[in-house]
């Protein structure tokens, strides 16, 4: 035992008061001399250093050696012990920020603190949020791990449709024991958003989805394996490609200004019949054509289409499954439309971006030309 710390006899409540009490007054009749910040840390090597502190030392005097039922008594006294010996080295420094405090001249201008700003992407993708917004749409969103049901099968991807190979979908591991409609994957798009709002929701439905997505892609100047979609549904009676192609018209001129003008190509998605890819009118030379639309006038921009009654059947086959009403989506009176964009591919047209790892980066050269 170190000759410095006086040997306990006893441990009963009585004697470990006395001998704590002792120590105790040692650590006040130290801490009349705190005034420099060299005594402070004189002070606390004394008593906290790691290697010979006092505080070490009677751990390692009473704490150890003490039989089984002495030591919970024994630990609160030395927790409180080394509480009033942090409290000590505190004070002095709470008593000169007070004196500091007194000593400022509020007249002088105080410390400015830059705001924080939104992600340029984040504000793109509140941008096209709004748009929609204020034609009466509401934003519903969704988990980013989602099974192949969700993903894939009610939306009439076919079994052997290549977005579902490994290529190109990114599948949680250890899945193989489930069925394959309940295996996991990271969602390729925000569209399974849309089935889970039909199976929950019986129409009139109008909703807009914004968020990220994950694919098997190799990051290069316009890819990347995460990235963000602004999808849309509109389901309710009398829906037509006319109402789609209006919708999408005023929000294109919403985002890219009213002169803009937009045109739609056939194209193919499975859970949509008739499909488009909907192109505007280049925002850069006006239509007459350039180095970045490729001299063509138009940028293509998004895909839609009318929903494809094969969807409206898996949606009415898992509402059966839950007890809802099995009619809501009879294709014969109800229909509907759907959309989506990259929010990625909108904010490089804004900004005019070429890269679009530079959103990912974190580079704050970059990010602060946004502010």
């Amino acid at each position: 035992m170190n000759e410095a710390i006086p040997q306990l006899l006893t441990y009963d409540e009585a004697s470990l008061d006395r001998a704590f009490a002792a120590v105790a007054e040692e650590v006040r009749g130290g801490t009349s001399s705190l005034e420099t910040s060299e005594a402070q840390e004189a002070f606390r090597l004394h008593w906290l250093g790691r290697k010979q502190g006092r505080l070490k030392l009677i751990s390692e005097a009473w704490l150890k050696s003490a039989p089984a039922e002495a030591r919970k008594p024994l630990g609160i006294r030395f927790n409180q012990l080394k509480q009033e010996i942090e409290a000590a080295l505190q004070a002095p420094v709470a008593a000169a920020g007070a004196a500091v405090v007194r000593g400022i001249d509020i007249t002088l201008p105080g410390t400015v603190r830059q705001p924080g700003i939104a992600h340029p992407l984040l504000e793109t993708m509140q941008e096209i949020v709004r748009v929609f917004h204020h034609l009466g749409y509401s934003t519903n969103l969704g988990p980013q791990v989602e099974t192949d049901f969700y993903n894939f099968e009610a939306l009439n991807f076919p079994q052997n449709h290549p977005a579902r190979d490994t290529q190109d979908t990114l599948q949680i591991a250890d899945q193989g024991a489930k069925p394959s409609r309940d295996r996991l994957l990271m969602r390729t798009h925000t569209s399974p958003v849309q089935i889970r709002t039909m199976v929950a929701q019986a129409p009139p439905i109008r909703i807009v989805i914004p968020g990220k997505v994950h694919r098997n892609d190799a990051a290069d100047a316009t890819h990347s394996p995460i990235f963000h979609q602004v999808e849309g549904l509109c389901v309710d009676t009398n829906i037509t490609f006319s109402d789609l192609k209006g919708t999408l018209d005023h929000a294109m001129k919403a985002l890219f200004g009213s002169g803009v003008k937009t045109r739609f190509f056939p194209s193919f998605f499975p859970f949509t019949e008739p499909s488009a890819d909907v192109q505007i009118s280049c925002i850069f030379c006006g239509g007459k054509g350039c180095r970045k639309c490729k001299h063509s006038g138009w940028i293509e921009l998004l895909g839609c289409g009318m929903v494809d009654p094969a969807v409206f059947a898996s949606v009415t086959e898992e509402r059966r499954k839950l007890g809802l009403d099995d009619d809501a989506y009879n294709p014969d009176r109800i229909t509907g439309f759907a959309f989506g964009m990259g929010v990625e591919r909108i904010a490089m047209i804004q900004h005019g971006i070429s890269d679009i790892g530079q959103f990912y980066s974190g580079d704050m050269r970059f990010l602060e030309q946004f502010a």
